[in-house]
């Protein structure tokens, strides 16, 4: 009887699996990854870029007498900027005309020219 069996087995042992293409594989990751990439880029990629040249074009415009708040916190007026050497010089106090050299990377943002103060005195 066993011997029966694994005799009729034969041509299910012999029997071989279709081959599979080489691109099988290929195919399901790339329509897996392409939507994570494209999301990727559309939701983050893009819009870094965005705040990365708006910051640039910040940069340079800095120009004299403009109030800064640098990277660490401190606000000041603008005296000096050198754009060749990535350079910028803040006065931080006005009453012993205190000043900074820093990089120009250091800047955080532009302030306005318009302080609460002025602007509640409008009101």
């Amino acid at each position: 009887m066993f011997v029966i069996t694994v005799v009729g087995c034969w041509p299910v042992l012999l029997a071989q699996a279709p081959e599979a293409s080489p691109l099988g594989g290929l195919l399901p990751m790339i329509t897996m990854f392409l939507p994570l990439l494209l999301l990727w880029i559309f939701v983050l990629e893009r819009p870094r870029r965005k705040q990365m040249a708006q910051r640039q074009d910040m940069l340079r415009g800095i120009k004299k007498n403009d109030r800064v708040l640098t990277t660490s916190g401190i606000f000041g007026v603008v005296t000096n900027v050198q754009t060749d050497t990535n350079e910028v010089t803040v006065r931080v106090d006005e009453t012993s005309n205190t000043k900074l050299r820093m990089t120009l990377s250091s800047i955080e943002r532009i302030l306005d020219s318009d302080t609460p103060d002025k602007q509640e005195s409008t009101k």
